[in-house]
């Protein structure tokens, strides 16, 4: 992971929350939210929340003295989050660095993380910091994307920018995204953090786009793959998005599209 693989800023945001959360977050935000509602938690706590997807999501779902604090290191994102949701006195907003986690120990039911620990530089060191936050007994359930191959729109738009950037390929999207889903690892790395009874489960879901160029937006401008686009040539990230609709257009029709995307939900227990 580079320095720039972590910046959601500018505009990424807006075009994140608009054509990427549709895209790929919002079924597997319901499906969370779900397992997390299975807990019956009275604290919970989310880390890497993003543009506050799963709250959207979770909210309803949860009793009326719930008590949901919404983290998230990049504030513009928090920021955005909170635009989203509206009012409910349930939900704290706070700024928060999941490897070092600003609350008591054992504070909360439930940690959770949806699509955030592939960012982190220390994994163990913010999987320690959720145990530490957890009561005995807590529950903490993340999920990571599967490897580029098998979420075929990523796939395609990785494609097309390395043909423009053959000599230095822009490489965001299977570096970090899409850069963690060795088991084995995953649950080392909880072991070592002190979990226990590590459960994996990997879910295929469908894409779906009213057109070829949502995902090519939803890629290109929605992630820090924009950023690195950028980096090479300022002037190329509408070539770039112009270039992998295009790609999209040409294997899956020139209405509405979809596609492959897989995911893998893990749940440990302290």
């Amino acid at each position: 992971m580079t320095a720039s693989d972590k910046e959601f800023t500018g505009s990424i945001p807006e075009f994140y929350d608009t054509y990427l959360v549709p895209l790929i977050f919002d079924s597997y935000a319901e499906d969370l939210a779900r397992r997390v509602v299975r807990l019956s938690p009275n604290n919970l706590l989310e880390t890497a929340a993003g543009s506050g997807v799963v709250p959207r999501a979770l909210s309803p779902l949860l009793g009326r003295d719930a008590n949901y604090v919404v983290s998230d290191l990049n504030q513009p994102m928090l920021d955005h989050a909170a635009t989203k949701q509206g009012t409910d006195d349930r939900l704290k907003w706070q700024q928060a660095d999941a490897q070092n986690l600003p609350f008591d120990s054992a504070s909360f039911d439930v940690v959770f993380c949806q699509y955030g620990v592939m960012f982190y530089p220390d994994r163990v060191k913010g999987y320690t910091e959720a145990n530490r936050v957890l009561v005995d007994g807590g529950s903490y359930i993340f999920s990571v994307w599967d490897k580029i191959e098998e979420n075929e729109f990523a796939d395609i738009v990785t494609q097309t920018a390395a043909k423009v950037f053959p000599d230095d390929p822009p490489r965001f999207l299977p570096r970090t995204p899409h850069g963690y889903n060795d088991f084995a690892t995953i649950n080392d790395e909880l072991d070592a953090a002190g979990f226990s009874n590590v459960s994996i489960d990997t879910i295929a879901k469908v894409s779906r786009a009213p057109s070829p160029r949502h995902p090519a937006i939803a890629y290109c401008q929605g992630t820090p793959l924009r950023n690195e686009i950028e980096s090479r040539d300022a002037n190329s990230l509408q070539h770039v998005t112009d270039l992998a609709a295009t790609a999209i257009e040409k294997i899956y029709g020139a209405g509405p599209v979809e596609a492959k995307i897989q995911a893998h939900i893990v749940t440990a227990v302290k």
